[in-house]
């Protein structure tokens, strides 16, 4: 009987072992996978609702422009001059103009 409930105890103890890995592995990929995808859709989305006329971008095919008109789901993008394109907001890859903004020049 007393090796019994000692061997109950035994393997009870390893299933709860066995909850905590599964516990541990659901946090790491919470944190590793999960949250900073989270993170970069919502710096996406910040970013997208922050254009402004003016500015300048890329679109997701790679061609440059500069932001004509916003509109509630779409951009007039001018590409050269007098060629206005309409794209989604969806479209838009890289803002330029903060990228590429002129930096103070180091003193040598």
């Amino acid at each position: 009987m007393i090796k019994l409930s000692i061997l109950l105890q035994a393997a009870g103890g390893g299933a709860m072992q066995q909850m905590m890995m599964i516990l541990m592995i659901i946090v790491v990929f919470y944190f590793f996978m999960i949250r900073p995808q989270m993170k970069k859709t919502k710096l996406e989305k910040q970013f997208k609702e922050s254009i402004k006329k003016g500015d300048k971008v890329v679109t997701i095919g790679g061609v440059h422009g500069k932001i004509i008109e916003v509109q509630e789901k779409t951009f007039i993008l001018e590409i050269a001059d007098d060629i206005k394109v309409k794209i989604e907001k969806s479209a838009i890859s890289a803002d330029v103009t903060k990228q590429y903004a002129p930096t103070a020049e180091v003193k040598k």
